[in-house]
């Protein structure tokens, strides 16, 4: 596979190459990085930024703490709440379905690289994820984000479940120890709209056009699935831990 989409990031428009990072690390060595990942639980190369990230915070482990913190992203802000046809939607985003399944096979096989299996041809509809963003909002507040964001990733690209229906969200929200009828009950209120909305705004201040975009102290540091080691780079430089 071209090195092309290797550090890819999604935008509302599809994939590209991942853009430079623009961030300034802060003066001085700290043990501690607040990171965020702005994501969408239905981009792909999110999931693989997700297992890349895991192995770089391992590799500061002994000599930074990382949190993190998962922020909201719409690749389709204009999908009904229902979602649609995915054949009939990516054939029309991305001009043909021969072309749709291409952007399927790179990022399937950067992801078996990793240890993911994609299963496309399972996927039926592509989601709204408002409903995704806002399950995602409620593990922060009680500590199960992780599992959560990956029980996503899983159900979307592994299973082809559409997390955008609320019994799927509560399967994936019950596997990662929430409560399912809270889930439910949250699903059927406003709950969390307005947080969600709130935070896909900030997203549009901060410029973030595509996903994954993982910021440090708020700011952005870099943009797409790039390698494990330069995300590792990366975050050493954003802790003032720099490697000679």
């Amino acid at each position: 596979m071209s090195d092309l989409l290797e550090g890819a990031v999604c935008g509302v428009d599809g994939c590209a190459p991942a853009a430079s990072n623009y961030f300034a690390p802060a003066t001085g060595a700290r043990t501690t990085l607040a990171i965020e990942v702005i994501s969408d639980a239905i981009c792909p190369w999110c999931w693989v930024a997700k297992r890349r990230l895991d192995r770089a915070i391992a590799a500061i482990a002994s000599d930074v703490t990382a949190s993190v913190t998962w922020r909201p992203f719409e690749l389709n802000p204009e999908m009904p709440k229902t979602g649609v046809d995915r054949r009939a939607y990516r054939s029309a985003k991305f001009g043909s379905w021969q072309h749709s399944q291409a952007l399927d096979a790179q990022v399937a096989a950067t992801g078996r690289s990793e240890g993911l299996v994609f299963h496309h041809d399972k996927m039926q509809r592509t989601p709204n994820t408002i409903d995704a963003h806002r399950l995602i909002l409620l593990a922060g507040q009680q500590g199960t984000q992780d599992g959560i964001v990956e029980g996503l990733f899983a159900a979307y690209f592994n299973e082809g479940r559409d997390v955008g229906d609320p019994a799927v969200l509560a399967d994936v929200g019950a596997s990662a120890g929430l409560d399912r009828a809270r889930i439910l009950a949250m699903l059927a209120s406003d709950e969390g709209q307005a947080e969600v909305r709130s935070e896909l705004q900030r997203a549009v201040n901060l410029g973030v056009s595509g996903v994954p975009t993982v910021l440090v102290d708020g700011v952005p540091l870099f943009s797409g699935a790039i390698r494990a080691e330069s995300m590792e780079a990366e975050l050493r430089k954003a802790a003032g831990h720099v490697r000679g």
